[in-house]
């Protein structure tokens, strides 16, 4: 069959995205004692901005950010950008990265958007990683849907993972003691239905990815090109090596 005659799926992509910037970053101080660490910069450009880049790319028209720690920083940077709406979505308290989403819902609208974390870098492969992952979300079937990496793949990766998959995509978090093949690279698809009933309070997404994992629907998607784990100055100074040198490893991958 000609390739031009193959059925092609219609993809949806989200009009709204969500950055999560509040945090304090601290395992990267003293840096982030006076730069948030959106604001950190690889191959010459806040991580910030190279999310931004990707968000534009695939058409999002409106992006929420949540600012606390060195929030002020944050929101001048961002009011050089002309190419997508930004609105800031400010905290008085650190609510984490589930308060902090449920804080901004009135921003966001009533049908599913991205969420970003703030640190999260990554390389699209052949097709860009967002538009692959509103190829894979289902509203029918789904309430949340995460980006995950193949944790053995990721440089400097020093973690156990995060969760397994089954053939339909359904997710598992990784039991204790136990390790997991793929790691959660910071980038989503929710549905504002997820965060019915949840805490007037600062609390993690974790607690509506365990909602979502219990009610069967929590689902993953395979990113197929590079992420960068920023979490530790070493892991900063790999990336930056890394990009520095074409993403070319210095052991090459197995």
């Amino acid at each position: 069959m000609l390739l031009t005659r193959l059925k092609t799926k219609k993809v949806t992509i989200p009009e709204t995205a969500m950055i999560l910037a509040a945090g304090k970053g601290t395992r990267l101080a003293p840096l982030t004692d006076k730069t948030p660490k959106p604001l950190i910069e690889v191959d010459g450009k806040p991580l910030i901005d190279h999310i931004l880049d990707r968000v534009v790319a695939v058409g999002v028209k409106k992006v929420v950010v949540n600012t606390f720690h060195l929030g002020e920083q944050i929101e001048k940077h961002l009011g050089g950008r002309a190419d997508i709406e930004i609105v800031f979505s400010r905290e008085d308290e650190l609510l984490e990265t589930g308060g902090g989403v449920a804080k901004a819902l009135p921003l966001l609208g009533d049908t599913p958007f991205f969420v970003i974390n703030g640190d999260s870098l990554w390389v699209d492969a052949m097709k860009p990683t967002l538009a692959r992952l509103a190829e894979a979300w289902d509203g029918k079937a789904m309430d949340a849907l995460l980006m995950l990496h193949p944790f053995s793949r990721v440089p400097g990766w020093h973690g156990y993972g995060d969760f397994t998959m089954d053939p339909e995509g359904r997710l598992t978090r990784r039991e204790e003691r136990r390790v997991a093949p793929y790691a959660y690279m910071g980038a989503s698809i929710l549905h504002p239905r997820l965060f019915e009933g949840a805490p007037e309070r600062a609390f993690s997404l974790n607690l509506l990815y365990d909602k979502a994992q219990e009610a069967g629907r929590l689902y993953g998607a395979l990113h197929d090109g590079l992420w960068y784990h920023i979490s530790t100055n070493e892991d900063l100074e790999t990336a930056r090596h890394l990009y520095a040198q074409g993403h070319v490893p210095d052991v090459p991958f197995f």
